[in-house]
């Protein structure tokens, strides 16, 4: 249970396109935000919307698949924990900040990328199946004739036991 004292699991669309710094130390951070809807009846039964923004943040491995694969508007699950922090502006004001630091990603609507991607493994699996096909057919051949020649064997052990009972 320990593990669930500081999770967030979300899922919702992307909202700006993905600021990407790489730091003087070689990290790569991506930062968003992200809106995630929720629908209720009010107290007239109609049917009302509320989005909740977030600001993500994403280091690293996590940072290069956000730059490659999201956009604005795009769909996505986040599972990472809530951090907090503060910072100076440029008018020496304090300014604190709530953000989620992403753990995993996990790209829902990624219809151009996916697309490209299906097609690959729609091919592969094509190829993989052609190939156990292709193996199936060849060891059925072999096997076939392994059969054929059982059956002649057991044919003429038959007739050589039929024929010294007569």
């Amino acid at each position: 249970m320990s593990n669930l004292r500081n999770k967030v699991q979300l899922i919702g669309n992307v909202g700006d396109s993905p600021k990407i710094t790489i730091l003087e130390s070689g990290h790569k951070v991506a930062r968003f935000s992200m809106a995630t809807n929720e629908y209720y009846r009010n107290a007239q039964g109609e049917k009302v919307q509320s989005t909740e923004w977030h600001y993500i943040v994403a280091w690293n491995k996590k940072a290069d698949i956000i730059e490659k694969y999201t956009r604005k508007g795009k769909l996505i699950a986040i599972e990472g924990k809530l951090t907090s922090r503060s910072y100076v502006n440029d008018m020496n004001i304090t300014c604190y900040v709530t953000e989620i630091v992403a753990y995993d990603i996990l790209l829902l609507d990624s219809k151009e990328t996916s697309t490209l991607t299906n097609e690959k493994l729609v091919e592969a699996e094509t190829q993989q199946k052609n190939n156990s096909h292709t193996k199936e057919v060849e060891a059925s051949e072999k096997s076939g004739t392994k059969k054929s020649q059982t059956r002649s064997r057991t044919r003429k052990n038959r007739k050589e036991t039929n024929s010294k009972k007569a």
